[in-house]
């Protein structure tokens, strides 16, 4: 299938992906309807290419060398597309930092209280460490224990709801459900 002229041209291969590949291809010819299990047959591949003669491996060598001007002459043409290349944590949209912060689940929750005492009594903790005693005191937590949590969850997303009402109405606050009550009766006043 042919490249667009802004995509980047494919990685050169090296003499012991070639060889790889051969064996593949002569696997299939051989046993066209079988599976090939990669862990074994790359241990197989890797085994044969380490008892190769350099007079051997030279066929392979010759490919890649010949692969790596094919690489070099599409890399001297190749423009990038402008603004770089979009893959990657790079392509990803910006967080608008005037965004309001989402809210916490009920485990977070726990976790911001929590975590200080876990410091205290393990000063030794690495951050990840931290984080293991938390998942396992909350899965020890009975559900009373989290009730507290589950409620302080549900207050941050009705924070999170409005303010982020707020944020995509432009700043203003949304007109509440109450406004609107009002200004029906009033119109139907007038009537």
């Amino acid at each position: 299938m042919p490249r667009a002229k802004a995509d980047k041209p494919r990685g050169r291969m090296s003499s012991y992906a070639y060889f790889v590949q051969t064996c593949r291809e002569e696997h299939r010819k051989k046993h066209p309807d079988e599976a090939i299990a990669f862990a074994a047959f790359s241990k197989k591949c890797s085994d044969r290419w380490k008892v190769m003669s350099e007079k051997e491996k030279k066929r392979f060598v010759d490919m890649a060398d010949k692969d790596k001007h094919r690489f070099d002459d599409e890399m001297r043409t190749y423009v990038p597309p402008l603004g770089g290349a979009k893959t990657g944590k790079s392509g990803r949209r910006k967080k608008d930092p005037n965004a309001p912060k989402r809210a916490l689940s009920a485990f977070f929750c726990f976790c911001n209280d929590e975590r200080p005492a876990i410091r205290a009594a393990h000063p030794d903790y690495t951050v990840g460490d931290v984080a293991k005693e938390l998942g396992r005191m909350w899965g020890e937590c009975d559900e009373a224990g989290k009730k507290k949590y589950v409620a302080l969850a549900e207050k941050d997303k009705e924070r999170y709801a409005r303010e982020m009402a707020i944020y995509k109405n432009g700043g203003r606050a949304a007109p509440a459900a109450e406004d609107f009550d009002d200004e029906e009766e009033d119109e139907d006043d007038d009537e």
